[in-house]
Parts: structure tokens; sequence; C-alpha cells
């Protein structure tokens, strides 16, 4: 009776004592503990990527871009001239490190429509003062791809996501938008030649290039 007893009260004491250290680990950095089920406190509080943009697509992404626009042809000189500073003064980042974004607006005339790459590339010749008309591309798809749109807001935050996946696929969605909100209708066929009015965002990806993401597209 005495060993079963100690053999009893030792088992209690190795269990209370697991217990304690699983408490003390989970507040130890860089040791984790799993929890059943995911029940985090980020991922009860995340927001589903395509429920996020459906609610603040129309309410607050399309006006964000159209009230906060600058002219293309001010912030592509900025950008010739100090592409940091440019990048600082007028444009957005999703995080340290991260190619600049920004958010424009302006009027000019369709020159070419290629139908054959994948991402739909209509050429756009907007005039500027005392110099050369500047090119730029907008992206009609039907492949839509990039993060332009989501970081030149600069109100979507990885934060508001569960992961890393979540956090790309709010982009993904937005581009989405842009095909069936955006381009869809509008008659690309019948572009060439034609004056058109656009909102949007570009990343500073690639330099010396300006393609579009549009936001609102109308034809004159």
């Amino acid at each position: 009776m005495t060993v079963i007893t100690r053999r009893a009260a030792a088992l209690v004491v190795a269990a209370a004592t697991a217990a304690a250290l699983a408490s003390a680990c989970s507040k130890v950095p860089g040791v984790y503990v799993y929890e059943k089920d995911g029940q985090t406190a980020a991922a009860q509080s995340a927001t589903d990527p395509k429920t996020y943009v459906a609610d603040n697509w129309s309410q607050k992404i399309v006006p964000t871009v159209h009230d906060n626009a600058v002219d293309i042809t001010t912030v592509a000189a900025a950008i010739d001239q100090d592409p940091a500073a440019a990048g600082k003064q007028y444009g957005k980042q999703a995080g340290t490190g991260s190619p600049y974004a920004f958010m424009v607006k302006g009027s000019g005339t369709v020159t070419d429509v290629d139908t054959t790459a994948p991402t739909g590339p209509v050429t756009v010749e907007v005039p500027r003062p005392g110099g050369k008309p500047l090119k730029i591309t907008i992206a009609t798809g039907p492949v839509i791809a990039g993060t332009a749109v989501r970081d030149a807001v600069g109100f979507i935050s990885f934060g508001d996501f569960t992961n890393q996946i979540d956090y790309a696929e709010v982009a993904n969605q937005i581009n989405d938008k842009v095909k069936t909100d955006v381009v869809a209708k509008v008659d690309r066929d019948g572009l060439k030649g034609k004056k058109v009015d656009f909102h949007g965002a570009f990343s500073s990806l690639t330099p010396g290039t300006i393609f579009l993401v549009p936001t609102e597209l109308a034809v004159k």
C-alpha cells in the first residue's frame, strides 16, 4: 500500500510540474505551445480576405484612390528627379524595403491595345506641358497581378489578417474586383484612339515603367 501511494503521489507531482512548465513556456519568447483548433486571438479577430474586399471595395478602397490620387505627370516627374524622395512624398510601402506604390489619376489617349499578352496592356499617352507625352500602360487582364492597389491605399495592414497567405490573397481579391467592376465595363477592342480618364495605382517595382492597375476607367 505504501509503495502504491508513493507512486501515485509521484505521478500527481509529475503531472502538476508538466502543466506548470507548459504554462510558463507559453510566456517565454521563442517557445511555442500547441493550441487546439488554432483558437488564437489573432485568428478569431482576423477577417476573411474575400469578405474584407467585398465589404471595402466600393465603400473605402475606390474612394481612397479617387480622393487621394495625384496627377500622374506630377508623380512621374518626381520619380525621374529623385525616386526615393518621390516615394516618401507620394507613395506608400507595405513594409520596410518594399517598393513604393502610388495612387495616381490622369487623362490621355489610347495608342495601342495588346490583346495577345495575358495582362492586356493598354498604352495611353498623357500630355505634359512643354514636353513629350508620358506613356503609361494600363492593365486590363485577364491577368491582373501585383499588390499596387492594396499597398497604395495605406490602410490595409498585414496585422489585420491571420497570416501572409491571407494578406497576399487580399491583393488577389482586389485585382479580381478590378476585372469585374472596372475593366469588364469597358469595350477594350474599341479603345484605340479614344480618350480615357483613369484612377489607379502602380508600383515602383520596375523603375522607369508605369504599369497601372485601374480602380476607375472611363472612356470619353
